[in-house]
């Protein structure tokens, strides 16, 4: 049963390609309202959690939990549903539960990609109004109202007609965090937000994700920004090999690693920045 004060809850997850095991039996916790950061050499695992999450990956196995959407906070006049558990290995040879209960998965959550991954074809405006449209099925001209209130937000509402490959990388990703709150989800997660920004669009997306933090939003930030995490998250995870290697407030993980890799890690990384 998730307790709670939890939004997310993560056991045993573990995932293979083929003969190439990315995930060895991975556990998680977020409790509502606060930011998990996990960070980790390339290869560690960290977007295949992400992506394990959001059910763009199925794990081989595990639970994952997610909590009830929070109607009081996120604006639903709905009475929210259950916690949702998902059984991954229990799920593995039957095609429709699995897949009722991935969009369900999805539905509590919603994703920001490194590479922005906006439709070229539609405006901003458009992106942002397709999920809770199409997939939320909820109305039109309140999704629409959403929308420019949130393209405002972060200062892209004069934008909202324009189409991606008209806006830098910076105001693009700020449409991707956009998007995401557009579906009011339960829990942010967060690949990599500034990895393919140039240096001078960082601050301004990661003023964006400070401002949810500050507000009360549940994330899960795959982050190299080791500064940003240490501002920003309330528990650091460090993830090497698939295997969650040290956990622990920011300051501490980030400040006075206990572990030797983790200890190298910050190091190495503290020392290219």
């Amino acid at each position: 049963m998730l307790p709670t004060d939890s939004v997310l809850q993560v056991r045993g997850l573990s995932k293979a390609f083929g003969a190439n095991t990315v995930l060895r039996g991975i556990d998680l916790d977020v409790p509502r309202g606060k930011v998990v950061a996990l960070i980790g050499p390339s290869g560690s695992g960290k977007t295949t959690v992400l992506r394990c999450l959001n059910g763009l990956e199925m794990p081989d196995a595990g639970t994952v939990t997610v909590g009830a959407r929070d109607a009081a906070t996120k604006g639903s006049q709905q009475d929210p549903p259950a916690a949702l558990t998902v059984d991954f290995a229990a799920l593995a040879s039957k095609a429709k539960p699995r897949a009722r209960q991935v969009a369900q998965l999805r539905d509590r959550s919603a994703m920001v990609f490194q590479q922005y991954n906006l439709f070229p074809h539609k405006t901003v405006l458009e992106n942002v109004m397709e999920g809770p449209v199409q997939v939320q099925k909820r109305p039109r001209t309140e999704v629409l109202a959403d929308a420019e209130a949130l393209l405002d937000r972060v200062g892209l509402l004069e934008k909202k007609d324009a189409y991606p490959f008209e806006l830098s990388g910076g105001q693009q990703q700020r449409v991707g965090i956009v998007r995401a709150l557009a579906l009011k989800p339960q829990l942010l997660l967060f690949d990599e937000p500034t990895s393919a920004l140039d240096p001078e669009l960082v601050d301004d997306v990661l003023a964006v994700i400070k401002e949810l933090a500050e507000e009360g939003w549940t994330m899960v930030i795959v982050t190299h920004e080791l500064a940003f995490a240490r501002q920003t998250a309330d528990e650091v995870v460090f993830m090497a090999d698939g295997v969650v290697v040290e956990r622990g407030p920011a300051s501490q993980v980030l400040r006075e690693p206990r572990e030797e890799r983790t200890q190298a890690f910050v190091r190495r990384l503290l020392h290219e920045i």
